[in-house]
């Protein structure tokens, strides 16, 4: 078995948009992510990288055509559906949804304190992907 690389976040979920410029926008002003790379040639984003504390996710624009588009569908093209989903650890998870919430989140779970422990909320971004917000933090905290 090969060891995984020492480097920030060695799990990186990738996304894709059809407006992948204004979702960046979207998701630094809603989420609080910062885009660390963008390549782009006009309203096509062929790579971005967005970070998150030491996560962070990658995504790109539908629309591109290779082989990753064969294999992929967008939530509204499958019933607003998911088939994964991203998971980001907050320190104050009641402010992160406010701002999410302002920003035009649709709330999908509401936050509560979970049992497992922690607190958190799922809600969809504009092109209907889900997203997980909590304060638990699997690395720091073992679960009941």
């Amino acid at each position: 078995m090969t060891a995984p690389a020492q480097t920030g976040s060695t799990v990186i979920p990738c996304l894709r948009y059809r407006d992948a410029r204004a979702a960046i926008a979207w998701l630094e002003r809603a989420f609080g992510f910062h885009a660390q790379a963008v390549y782009a040639e006009g309203d096509i984003v062929y790579h971005a990288q967005l970070v998150y504390g030491t996560g962070m996710i990658m995504i790109g624009s539908v629309g591109t055509g290779g082989d990753w588009e064969a294999m992929t569908a967008q939530p509204a093209d499958i019933g607003d559906r998911e088939t994964q989903s991203a998971c980001v650890i907050v320190t104050d998870p009641d402010a992160h949804y406010a701002q999410a919430l302002a920003n035009g989140a649709l709330l999908a779970i509401d936050i509560a304190d979970q049992e497992y422990g922690g607190r958190g909320y799922a809600c969809r971004d504009p092109e209907g992907h889900i997203w997980w917000f909590g304060s638990y933090d699997p690395w720091r905290e073992t679960a009941l």
